[in-house]
């Protein structure tokens, strides 16, 4: 692979240095941990006490990430759009520095309808960077499959693992000391973390940035019909996995989870994402088709039955391990096939039409788990319910061969 079809990409190949690719990829996982670590993932702690603050149903707090989702979408379908006519690393800056600010702002909203417009605005503007940063990053090592499978997974997996350990580390005692009042100084956290992280990855999208002569990006038709099984499994990774990680601290608060629990379960969750990369990046390599995608679901969904099956500290905090030693390597492994399949030319395009295709399918969970468990009067259902469509997801994903394109 030469660095003439990274140009038909839209991004500029990096410095031979070594030390600097792995740098920029240190920038691109800063950028991650803000535009979906934090953006999308820090909800779930604070959830507990914004609901107690308001007074919200189930749903009406379900309703919240279901409006992150709408802005994903929105952001999803944009990028989509602009990849082919707008450098992914522009995207990419400009997605992760609007994130910062939307971050920061939803703790100053005192309203569903405030939040629900602070939320959909982080979702729309994360969305830019998740797909075109995950193309950046498939690009940094041509020609070295093993290097590229790895930095791929580290930049899904460090980064979102990242954002969820700081989420974890902090805002369970932001709210042990503050009360369930406190829960605009954990969004304020948030924010002062996301303007520490935002230099280097602004820094990683500008050194990424194709020259001004560079061609624009070659249009291409997507093989989609060839991708349904992935398409498919991807669509119930994210039906399913946004119940896990937006009510898990609710059902811990229901059931008398202190603060010291419910930290310690979310650090364990990131600790395990972070570590993810070195665990799949062996499978990633060897397969092109669609079984790390299947096996990824299967785990998510055994990690999100677990504290059903073991209501005890010691299964709660299996499950989180399960889960995060699995759940964010689902967009590495759909990147992963996009790189192994496709034309560097279709990366991007292809990277984000999972994105669209994930953001469409986690509207629908988070406020559907919300109603699933305002009718049964209990959210271990919805965890239930979640489990069988990422089983379901799973299915479809085994299904998927290998194209005769890559």
């Amino acid at each position: 692979m030469t660095a003439a079809p990274l140009h038909d990409a839209g991004i500029e190949p990096p410095a031979p240095a070594l030390g600097r690719q792995w740098l920029i990829l240190a920038g691109l996982t800063f950028g991650l941990c803000v535009t979906n670590g934090f953006a999308r993932f820090a909800y779930g702690l604070l959830l507990p006490a914004m609901k107690a603050e308001f007074g919200w149903t189930y749903a009406q707090a379900g309703w919240l990430n279901t409006a992150n989702a709408l802005g994903y979408v929105t952001g999803a379908i944009a990028s989509y759009i602009l990849i082919r006519r707008v450098s992914p690393a522009l995207l990419f800056n400009i997605g992760v520095l609007t994130t910062m600010i939307t971050l920061m702002a939803t703790g100053f909203a005192e309203s569903l309808v405030g939040q629900s417009v602070w939320r959909y605005l982080t979702g729309l503007f994360g969305a830019l960077s998740f797909s075109t940063g995950g193309a950046l990053a498939a690009a940094l090592f041509p020609g070295d499959a093993r290097r590229n499978a790895l930095a791929i997974a580290i930049y899904f997996g460090v980064g979102g693992g990242l954002g969820i350990w700081l989420a974890g580390a902090t805002l369970p005692w932001v709210l042990e000391i503050y009360g369930t009042a406190g829960w605009p100084y954990g969004w304020i956290a948030i924010g002062i973390m996301s303007v520490l992280l935002t230099p280097l990855s602004l820094w990683s999208g500008t050194a990424l940035r194709p020259p001004a002569n560079a061609p624009r990006p070659t249009a291409a038709r997507l093989p989609v019909r060839a991708m349904l099984g992935q398409i498919g499994g991807y669509a119930g990774f994210g039906l399913g996995y946004i119940v896990y990680l937006t009510f898990i601290a609710a059902w811990m608060t229901e059931r008398d989870a202190g603060a010291a629990q419910i930290s310690l379960a979310w650090v364990l969750m990131g600790t395990g994402i972070v570590l993810s990369p070195f665990l799949w990046r062996g499978l990633f390599a060897r397969f092109a088709g669609g079984l790390p995608l299947a096996l990824i679901l299967a785990s998510v969904a055994i990690g999100t039955l677990l504290p059903l099956a073991m209501p005890t500290t010691a299964g709660l905090l299996l499950s989180a391990a399960v889960v995060g030693l699995a759940v964010f390597q689902s967009p590495a492994a759909v990147t992963n096939f996009s790189r192994q399949n496709l034309p560097p030319a279709v990366w991007g395009q292809a990277i984000s039409l999972f994105t669209l295709v994930f953001a469409v399918a986690q509207t629908i969970g988070p406020i559907g788990a919300g109603l699933v468990g305002d009718l049964t009067g209990d959210i271990g259902n919805a965890l239930i319910a979640a489990a069988c469509i990422l089983l379901a997801g799973a299915l479809s994903a085994i299904l998927q061969r290998p194209l005769k394109t890559g």
